[in-house]
């Protein structure tokens, strides 16, 4: 017997349907569509057959002008793709919201010619944080335990093994973290629903949330992830997926142990021995970059 559904995929057109009626939320594209565009700049690569999949398609193929011309693939169960049918694959914001995001995964590189790009964005564990934690304080103080609120997201660690398992080589896994800030959380479920993003969970708690509850939950909120001006924090976490269609002239991991220079002098580090058995390490200094500036988001619910 198959496990149940995760998801459910009539809810999840039903709220991405509305979404469009109320005009869509789109600074999460924005800023998921230009990192995008900024990392196949990157790529010494020029792509002729493109296809974008996810539910608002036709918004990234306007958010990357590049790519036009790209063909439009609702990103349903099974994907109206043909074998070898595209050089560059780009999936929009979709995985995160799909019961099947392997399979899917594996759907968009049967898709791929040799050598062809596979780009999927997604958000991670560390979206809305926040809001799950207060969301499950609040029920444990207003009604005595937890029920499926906020769906589950994965890390970044658990991510790139996915490309991996359809098929995908020299697989690439990063994030890029996101803050914005809203006057409460009225205005932040604002947004979510204008973006699509509200519960969609098979075993989701159906009872709508009262005054009180909101009441207690913004306050709860507003003690724990302050912003300035008295708003709250809110974290979005986008996770980039790339992977390529196996080719004949792709570039190949080495063997290990066929390395001709050390680790240690590529990143300026010193070499040593470890007391006792002898074992060599080496110490680096490293260094993490912020990401700042143009990526945070001052939203109060549009």
């Amino acid at each position: 017997m198959s496990a149940p559904d995760l998801f459910d995929p009539d809810l999840r057109l039903i709220r991405h349907a509305r979404a469009r009626r109320a005009g869509l939320a789109r600074f999460l594209h924005e800023e998921a569509a230009f990192e995008v565009q900024e990392r196949l700049r990157d790529v010494n690569r020029t792509f002729t057959k493109p296809a974008i999949v996810g539910p608002f398609a036709d918004l990234w193929s306007e958010l990357l002008p590049a790519w036009q011309t790209a063909e439009l693939l609702c990103d349903s169960a099974v994907l109206p793709v043909s074998a070898g049918a595209h050089d560059l694959i780009i999936s929009g914001l979709s995985l995160h919201h799909v019961n099947d995001p392997v399979g899917q995964l594996i759907q968009m590189a049967r898709g791929l010619r040799p050598d062809g790009l596979c780009m999927a964005v997604m958000f991670g564990g560390q979206t809305l944080h926040e809001l799950r934690a207060c969301m499950g304080e609040v029920e444990i103080q207003l009604r005595g335990g937890l029920s499926p609120r906020i769906a589950p997201m994965a890390e970044i660690r658990d991510l790139g093994g996915l490309l991996q398992r359809a098929g995908l080589a020299l697989p690439v896994a990063d994030s890029v973290p996101l803050t914005a800030s809203y006057a409460n959380v009225v205005s932040l479920m604002h947004d979510l629903r204008a973006m699509g993003e509200t519960n969609i969970l098979s075993a989701r708690d159906r009872r709508p949330l009262n005054r009180a509850f909101l009441d207690r939950l913004n306050a709860v909120y507003m003690d724990a992830f302050p912003a300035d001006g008295g708003r709250i924090r809110v974290t979005f976490e986008l996770i980039f997926l790339t992977g390529w269609a196996p080719g004949p002239d792709q570039q190949q991991p080495l063997k290990p142990g066929s390395a001709t220079a050390r680790l240690a002098d590529a990143l300026g580090g010193v070499e040593f021995s470890a007391d006792g058995d002898g074992a060599a390490e080496s110490r680096t200094e490293s260094r993490a970059a912020a990401h700042d500036g143009k990526n945070d988001s001052d939203n109060s619910g549009r």
